[in-house]
């Protein structure tokens, strides 16, 4: 296979332009149509008492696969899908696009068979001459579908042939049986009928006959002497032609079952493993200096190469060469800052701030959408305002010169104005956030793949802030959290009850001892309970009230914002006076890097916890605090994620199904766009 694959890749010359898709769309379904009608002429078989080769079962058993995969096909090969893909100038593939050709290579060279193991030899080996794009490996799978399909449709068209030659030849073997039973005076009419026919001595007419007239009546001997004499015409006796037919009908049962196989294991290969593995750009990109970009999730990974993709078409570079003019940046900006700064990722170059600057290096041009894009980020609240002020003018300038002339003068005239400046600034500003939407599009976070677990050097506590009011709201406080715990296990991975008493007129309530000596035991029952070497995994951090001289009354500190803050400041290592009680042995805490907050009826789903860690811990979220300005001016301090309504809680209320949003989606592995944070 790898031969084969570097002497293919010397054949192989490109087209200028890309390759049509309509005629893979219609040969796919000229195949469909042909395998239906050889399944019917199979069922038809069977239906008759028939026989049927060894290949027609094994199409006959896997139609539904067959079928499966065609639909699976035509879905994923849209029209103008294969627009993007490089198309041959020579050979019996011209004008294609050059991964089908060699996917029909590979199918052919291995006689229907494939495996991981040869494609990706076969693979390596074509780009050592000759590199493909990203498109074309992702466009492998697709393209293997199709040649399978095409592969099937071959040995069906042999076995629709083979089954009529069967039929002409049973045909003439009853004609003949019956005459030499009932008839043979006219044995020799029926005989010279037959020869006057000329029929095609094809392999399975004539081992279906030989089969039926051998070891019959002596008289049947002539027809079978005239065959052999046409067959030792050409070299041939009906033995080696039997011989023949047998070898043909086992190649065609392999061939068959070796493309069925293959069908099946397209549809259980990890092709996102393979497309990074023979990706000349993913190994190119894997050189960023700090070594983030192997530690990132796919999604994040793929991004990067999608960006890689798009930048190549725009600066007529080829892809691998836009990934070394990144690579080569951030090694730039690793040698200046440090492999710990965010100029010396890879990522910075293509989906940040450096993106500009790679902009230039290759040449990339690009599109007004882009320009126009960049503008709205760079000046987003002027634009943003001045868009709003502009229109609502315009429009509100309009409508008061059409009143004129309609009869409205002076203080009515104004007062109308006035109106309806008010009235038109709200649908210019629907107006503008439509727009906003379209040009901000909203990009997913880059992200570390803490799917294996969180590192220690991103420890994360998530804490639920909540009141302690009686037994029964400590109980679901507990087993809430526990919940969360069991959809988020992970050795470096906490959870905490934040409490605060309910307001009251006095400083202590006779009740509050009681509540908190219950909390504290079911914080250590669920220690006691998932206990390991690492230490607690619950916690508790209570305060006690304090004097409101505002509100006249004792509560917690600014209530849910106190309580963070007093956390933030204990993980800080400041002092833990903020709070009365403090249960479970918060050592392990002293380098938490991150916190969650969790409202008390917010859900935390399956391993959502290492997602936001994993965004958080990319150096490209990195929190850059400018100490001028005094504020974060790159990355994020804060992650608020989108929160839907789950299942249960759509339709509890009128005013949840008309404001709540897609319930039973879950938010945290969207994209979604927000025009305040946009």
């Amino acid at each position: 296979m790898r031969q084969h694959g570097k002497i293919l890749a010397g054949t192989h010359t490109l087209s200028p332009g890309h390759a049509g898709d309509q005629h893979l769309l219609t040969r796919l379904a000229e195949n469909e149509q042909i395998l239906l009608e050889v399944r019917t002429l199979l069922s038809e078989a069977i239906k008759s008492k028939r026989s049927i080769t060894p290949a027609g079962e094994w199409l006959l058993d896997n139609f539904y696969l067959i079928e499966e995969q065609i639909r699976t096909a035509r879905k994923h090969l849209p029209k103008g899908y294969s627009r993007e893909l490089p198309r041959l100038r020579n050979g019996s593939s011209a004008g294609l696009p050059r991964v089908y050709d060699i996917a029909l290579e590979t199918i052919s060279h291995g006689d229907g068979k494939v495996d991981a193991e040869n494609l990706s030899s076969f693979a390596a080996a074509y780009q050592s001459v000759s590199v493909l794009k990203l498109g074309e490996l992702w466009a492998i799978p697709i393209m293997l579908r199709l040649s399978l399909i095409e592969n099937i449709r071959r040995v069906a068209l042999r076995i629709a042939s083979d089954m009529a030659e069967q039929s002409l030849a049973n045909f003439w073997a009853d004609r003949l049986t019956e005459t030499a039973e009932n008839d043979l005076k006219s044995l020799i009419l029926v005989i010279a009928e037959m020869v006057h026919t000329d029929p095609t001595l094809g392999n399975s007419f004539v081992a279906e006959l030989s089969r039926r007239l051998q070891g019959q009546s002596s008289n049947l001997a002539l027809p079978l002497t005239w065959i052999e004499q046409r067959l030792l015409e050409s070299g041939s006796t009906i033995k080696q032609v039997i011989q023949r037919e047998i070898q043909q009908q086992a190649a065609d049962q392999v061939s068959m079952s070796n493309s069925i196989g293959s069908l099946r294991f397209i549809g259980a290969m990890d092709w996102r493993e393979f497309v990074e593995t023979m990706s000349l750009v993913d190994q190119t990109l894997s050189e960023d200096p700090g070594g983030f970009y192997r530690r990132m999730d796919f999604t994040t990974r793929d991004h990067y190469r999608n960006v890689v993709e798009k930048a190549a078409k725009r600066s007529g570079l080829s892809e691998v060469e836009v990934a070394r003019h990144a690579i080569i940046l951030s090694q730039k900006g690793a040698s200046e800052k440090g492999i710990e700064d965010r100029i010396a990722h890879v990522g910075y170059y293509l989906i940040d701030k450096g993106s500009e600057q790679l902009n230039l290096i290759i040449k990339s041009g690009r599109t007004f959408y882009e320009i126009t894009g960049s503008m709205v980020r760079r000046f987003p609240l002027l634009i943003y305002a001045g868009s709003i002020t502009l229109l609502t003018v315009l429009f509100t300038s309009g409508l008061m010169l059409k009143l004129h002339e309609t009869g409205f003068h002076g203080w009515l005239l104004w007062l109308s104005g006035i109106i309806l400046f008010l009235s038109v600034s709200h649908l210019t500003v629907a107006i503008v956030n439509l727009a906003v939407t379209f040009l901000a599009v909203p990009h997913p976070l880059p992200r570390l793949d803490f799917s294996n677990g969180i590192p220690p050097e991103s420890r994360t506590l998530a804490v639920v802030p909540a009141m302690v009011i009686d037994n029964q709201n400590i109980e679901n406080l507990v087993e809430a959290i526990e919940v969360r715990f069991l959809a988020n296990q992970d050795d470096n991975l906490y959870f905490a009850l934040l409490t605060d008493f309910r307001d009251a007129k006095t400083e202590t309530m006779p009740e509050d001892a009681q509540l908190l000596d219950f909390i504290r035991l079911k914080i250590e029952d669920l220690n006691e309970k998932y206990r390991n070497t690492e230490g607690d995994k619950f916690f508790l951090f209570h305060r006690p009230r304090l004097w409101n001289p505002g509100e006249k009354i004792w509560m917690g500190y600014e209530r849910k914002r106190g309580k963070l803050a007093d956390l933030n400041s204990y993980l800080r290592g400041k002092s833990s006076r903020s709070f009365s009680m403090i249960a479970g042995n918060t050592d392990v805490l002293a380098n938490v890097k991150y916190v969650i907050t969790l409202d008390t009826d917010t859900q935390l789903p399956r391993d959502s916890a290492r997602q936001f860690a994993g965004a958080m811990s990319h150096p490209l979220n990195h929190a850059k605090y400018d100490t001028i300005k005094k504020r974060i001016v790159e990355g994020y301090g804060i992650i608020q994620p989108r929160v839907v309504t789950i299942l249960q809680g759509a339709n509890r209320s009128l005013y949840a199904q008309l404001c709540g949003s897609e319930h039973g989606i879950d938010p945290y592995t969207r994209t979604v766009s927000d025009v305040y944070q946009d």
